[in-house]
């Protein structure tokens, strides 16, 4: 049985989309999948990226890709209506309902659902009321003790080398993104593509040198 580790920000709609179909990529397969919550504005500043939302094109580009994609996968989305929005309040309250670093896929996909299904308002101080109701904490969802383990897992995940979400992690290998999901069941499958050179070889390739003359 393998293990998968999917980091993910609620922020994403990337990763709520992988979400979604992360049951259908990996239907057939023993495997045990671990949710594990990061801030992906720290990710970003450590690899010096900007997120898609901080350039106006891109932006826009995003979200009709995202649109495109869950009508193309028929996975349910409604944009919320303000993007981006501060997910810090949705990452501490998932990791209030455990005493570890990963949370449950119950917990996730109601979050993930109540912000990307139905249009709504992040951070409503309603809305987020009856969502908190909805899931059981076990730990004040503003104590120091969950900051502090969102605080472990984004630094873990910065210290893996994960620089963006969503990012699955199996057997020290990372693959990013919605369109990973392909790439993940081949090498969950046994594909010898991935022990030949071009995969191999990949964090080895020499880049242009950039410094002064």
């Amino acid at each position: 049985m393998k293990t998968i580790t999917f980091h993910f920000d609620f922020i994403s709609p990337f990763a709520y989309l992988a979400f979604e179909k992360l049951p259908e990529t990996l239907a057939g397969l023993s495997y045990h999948i671990r949710y594990r919550p990061v801030l992906l504005g720290p990710l970003l500043s450590h690899h010096g990226l900007l997120g898609p939302a901080e350039v106006p094109p891109k932006r826009e580009w995003t979200y009709r890709h995202v649109l495109w994609l869950s009508h193309a996968h028929e996975i349910p989305i409604d944009m919320p209506a303000t993007h981006p929005f501060n997910p810090l309040p949705y990452l501490r309250l998932a990791l209030s309902t455990t005493t570890g670093g990963d949370t449950s896929r119950f917990v996730t996909e109601t979050i993930f659902r109540d912000i990307w299904q139905g249009g709504g308002e992040p951070g409503d101080a309603a809305r987020f009321a009856a969502l908190k109701a909805r899931l059981h904490s076990v730990r004040e969802a503003d104590g120091d003790a969950v900051k502090a383990q969102l605080r472990a897992n984004t630094d873990e995940a910065v210290a893996a080398g994960i620089f963006g979400v969503p990012m699955l992690e199996v057997d020290g290998q990372h693959f990013w993104g919605f369109d990973s999901l392909p790439v993940l069941r081949d090498y969950l499958d046994g594909d010898p593509w991935f022990s030949e050179p071009g995969w191999q070889a990949a964090a080895s390739r020499p880049g242009l040198a950039r410094g002064k003359p």
